[in-house]
């Protein structure tokens, strides 16, 4: 689960993450009493007014601007709120803005230049370690920096059981060149937030820039973070901030049914039983020439109405040009599912305008095959996986 920056960095804030502060806004007016309550609290007189949506690269579509004044604040929050924000990480017509973050300035003069890094904290399945990944080029595109200058990157894997251990976050501070209060802080900063990583079941936390302000302070400017949704049970306050209008419509719909789904972009719906088998299955579905609509696992129960909800959430796609149901029956019979897919197909009746393919494998497949054969609908049997591949392959002709 994805959350806005403004929910990241008060998960950030609760673990010690010193951070840029900030105030949400969903409306100009909001934005301007934001940006009054944020000159209380912390004496900034320029407003940086950043588009909350779930992309990176916001400043580069138009979604990060500097206010100087509170009219400003109101002219540049009532641009952002409501466009649609086109960013190198959105679908191409954008995602809609809904509130913007009225935040801080942090570049203000001092003793000392302020400095830009990037840091993030991600599981390295490799190694079975956590990593922080981090580089002295701040504010940049880390796979940019990774392709031009590698050597800029550096990275802490650490041990689960053992924790970030206290010279791991002094390597951090020292590759960064810091030194002084500066280093002591980054100390601070890297512990914290490793802490906030573990203790919240995150798969990723993504700070860029994290900012050495001209004071020597260490903060994060921005921040990305994406929760586990596996345990999400242990934390149902995070549960409560997910926002489904940042997410495809059709996923949201496919969520509440219980079905794990990804729509893509191919022509052929898939629906299968099991994440191993989806991906075989989508493997067969490109070698047969085609490429497949979705990743959509129904588990271990496929009665009728489970199918049906299926079929219906595949066939809103209106480039699926066929669907191949590929089950494996080992705790669900395959007659069961078969008389699930008959029955779904007669109740959906003329909704269903496309090929299916059916690959019933396991507890009484044969039994399953003579269902289908016998139903007299306009459903393609198969048991063997090469089978189902040619019988896709015929459909798409």
């Amino acid at each position: 689960m994805n959350l806005h920056e403004y929910q990241a960095k008060e998960i950030l804030s609760g673990f010690g993450v010193r951070i840029q502060r900030g105030v949400v806004a969903a409306t100009a007016d909001e934005a301007v009493k934001a940006a009054e309550k944020l000159t209380q609290d912390t004496g900034t007189q320029w407003y940086v007014v950043k588009a909350q949506i779930h992309a990176g690269g916001r400043g580069k579509g138009g979604g990060v601007k500097l206010a100087k004044n509170l009219d400003q604040v109101k002219e540049i929050s009532s641009q952002i709120i409501g466009m649609n924000l086109v960013t190198p990480q959105t679908p191409k017509e954008g995602k809609k803005v809904h509130q913007v973050l009225i935040a801080e300035d942090v570049f203000y003069p001092g003793e000392t230049e302020p400095k830009e890094f990037y840091m993030s904290v991600l599981l390295n399945r490799a190694k079975g370690k956590n990593m922080i990944m981090y580089s002295t080029e701040g504010g940049m595109d880390i796979e940019t920096v990774a392709e031009k200058t590698p050597h800029l990157i550096f990275t802490e894997e650490i041990d689960p059981e053992l924790g970030l251990l206290p010279f791991q976050a002094r390597n951090v501070a020292f590759n960064l060149g810091l030194e002084g209060e500066a280093f002591k802080e980054m100390v601070k900063f890297v512990t914290a937030l490793y802490k906030a990583y573990i203790s919240s079941d995150a798969s990723l936390f993504e700070i860029n820039p994290v900012l050495k302000t001209s004071d020597n302070k260490i903060l994060a400017v921005d921040a990305k973070v994406t929760i586990d949704d596996n345990a999400l049970y242990r934390h149902k306050d995070y549960a409560e901030l997910r926002d489904t209008r940042e997410e495809r419509p059709i996923e949201v719909e496919a969520k509440a049914a219980g079905l794990n789904y990804v729509d893509l972009d191919g022509n052929v719906g898939c629906m299968v039983n099991g994440a191993g088998l989806a991906m075989a299955t989508m493997d067969l579905i490109k070698q047969a020439g085609g490429e497949p609509a979705n990743f959509l696992d129904v588990g271990g129960t496929a009665d009728a109405a489970r199918v049906e909800t299926a079929f219906r959430i595949i066939l809103k796609d209106p480039n699926v040009k066929a669907i191949l149901v590929n089950i494996f029956g080992g705790i669900v019979r395959c007659d069961r599912v078969a008389q699930g897919i008959v029955d779904a197909y007669k109740n959906m009746g003329a909704d269903i305008k496309v090929p299916i393919i059916v690959r019933l494998q396991g507890t009484n497949a044969e039994i399953a095959k003579e269902l289908i054969d016998k139903s007299g609908l306009a459903v393609h049997s198969a048991i063997q996986f090469q089978e189902a591949a040619d019988k896709v392959k015929e459909v798409l002709k």
